[in-house]
């Protein structure tokens, strides 16, 4: 285990592509002399998996027979990824492997705020194993020392071939899905009102989900946040901005859209809204 970003990534950012589109755009409507002008930015946020488990060995594949081949750009760079050191004298109770495309769905691997600390084990990062691993669905053992290449994953890499992509992503916390999101726009989680929510919300550091306050889907304990974040710079400079999420349900269907697009089911409510 290399950095705790490569193992340690569910919920920080893993993989977390910058979409770059070649077109000027500025809030005052000016346009860009420069060679790249960008008229959209797309952060492409993914959560609950490591960034090795889809571009350990980006960007090359291994290309069996009867497989979609991935062949890269030339000039190609290589990511902080697993290297043969680490694939075949890996600190950690299992090695590496590759997955096949007839696994391509995967468990996620526990995020919980511990057990990613005790999986660094004081900076060792050599017990992701017993610390963040999970069975799979049919019972055998956790993959999450496992990886995908091109010939699994081949939409991810063909977008890591045509735009950014973001390999070292840090957080100023470890844990699941919240405290990563809210990192991704402010780059720390502190901040939260109420203060103290236990298991959640620590000093006011957010450390693990709970619902945000305000929200129509929200229920149980819910909390807000405090200060500054992207989103507010953006505001400053008349810059439009929006967040999109799967995993949040409307709890009512508001007309016959939604009562026929499936919005039981997470997340569907939020694609129906949008769609209208």
């Amino acid at each position: 285990m290399h950095s705790y970003v490569k193992k340690v990534v569910a919920g920080l950012a893993a993989a977390a592509l910058a979409l770059l589109p070649a077109a000027p755009a500025f809030a005052d409507g000016g346009h860009s002399q420069t060679a790249t002008p960008i008229k959209h930015l797309v952060i492409i946020f993914q959560e609950n998996i490591s960034f090795d488990h889809y571009f350990a060995t980006y960007p090359v594949a291994l290309n069996l027979p009867g497989e979609p081949p991935f062949v890269a750009k030339p000039g190609t760079p290589t990511v902080n990824g697993l290297t043969q050191e680490l694939m075949t004298r890996n600190q950690n109770s299992l090695q590496p492997m590759r997955i096949p495309r007839s696994h391509a769905a995967t468990a996620d691997q526990n995020h919980d705020y511990p057990n990613e600390q005790e999986a660094m084990d004081h900076g060792l990062m050599d017990k992701f194993v017993q610390f963040t691993g999970t069975a799979e669905a049919d019972g055998s053992p956790t993959v999450v020392m496992d990886y995908f290449d091109g010939n699994t994953v081949t939409a991810y890499w063909n977008y890591a071939q045509n735009f950014a992509m973001n390999d070292n992503s840090f957080g100023s916390v470890p844990g699941p899905s919240t405290p990563g999101a809210i990192n991704v726009v402010s780059g720390q989680t502190h901040g939260a009102v109420p203060a103290q929510i236990t298991g959640t919300v620590e000093q006011g550091s957010v450390i693990s989900d709970d619902d945000p306050a305000g929200d129509i889907a929200s229920g149980g304990t819910t909390f807000s946040m405090t200060g500054k974040n992207i989103g507010d710079l953006l505001n400053a400079k008349n810059v439009t901005w929006g967040w999109f999420e799967g995993g949040f349900d409307h709890p009512a269907p508001q007309n016959e859209f939604d009562r026929t697009s499936n919005a039981d089911e997470p997340g569907q409510a939020l694609g129906a809204a949008a769609a209208r």
